[in-house]
Parts: C-alpha cells; structure tokens; sequence
C-alpha cells in the first residue's frame, strides 16, 4: 500500500505468512496502508528492537505461534498499541493464547482469537479510527 504506514503487521517466521495475508486483506479493503516484516524475538532480537524503535506504524498486530514471545516483545518496547494473533501450531493455539493472554502488568497487549488475523486488523483499523472521521464511517458502513 501507498501512503505512510499505519499497521505494521509482524510474523516471527514466514509460515506465518498466511494470517499476515489475511489481516493484510482487510487493511486493504479500507485502504489502511500497512506493512509486513518477518522478524524473531527469538533469532532476531536485535534487528526487531531496531524495527520498533524506528517504526513509523500506529498500530502493531504481532503473530506468533508456540512460546508466542513475540506481541509481548514489542509491546515491552513501544507504548503503541500492539494487538497479538496467537496461531495454532500445537495444542490447538492454547499454548500461543496463553503466552500472548498472559502478559506482566504493565506490558499490555490486545489478544484476538487463535488464527483471528481478520480480527487483529478491524482491531487496528478501530483504534486508527479514533482519530481519522474517513475510517470511522468506512467501519459504520460495513458494520
């Protein structure tokens, strides 16, 4: 998309490429302009940290499957939003919920459904909204 990013969407790994598309699709479908970066809390914790601190994003949606480290991680790093997508890989999602669910006071992170990227991305587009009268009614219009 064209236009200064308002969402970043992060994955820790490229299978998970396929809920990043699909929050993609929705911030497409209301013309949110958006970006999608592959890093790890766990193999790449310094390139990430650099990403946040230089990130012009509003909003983060983070996915993340198994231990799910990687919403919290942004979110101990930023006071932007961060909106977390745990993804089912193993015990049904409740590990990566969990993980995600469970975070310290003080280091908030929205959680959608397990493989909910839809949801992560009309969470984003609904915080954006708050500020920008175009996305809101786009939102009351497909409400």
């Amino acid at each position: 998309m064209t236009g200064k990013v308002k969402v970043s969407i992060v994955v820790g790994s490229g299978s998970d490429t396929e809920l990043s598309e699909r929050a993609a699709q929705i911030l497409e479908d209301f013309g949110v302009p958006y970006e999608v970066k592959v890093l790890s809390a766990h193999r790449q914790p310094g390139e990430l940290e650099a990403y946040i601190k230089t990130c012009e994003a509003e909003v983060f949606i983070a996915i993340a499957g198994l231990a799910a480290h990687l919403p919290g991680f942004i979110a101990s790093r930023t006071l932007k939003p961060v909106i977390g997508v745990p993804r089912e890989v193993k015990l049904g999602g409740l590990d990566s919920l969990l993980s995600i669910v469970q975070m310290p006071r003080g280091v908030p992170v929205a959680t959608v459904g397990i493989d909910n990227a839809e949801n992560a991305a009309l969470l984003a587009i609904r915080i954006l909204a708050l500020k920008d009268e175009e996305l809101a009614a786009k939102l009351v219009e497909r409400h």
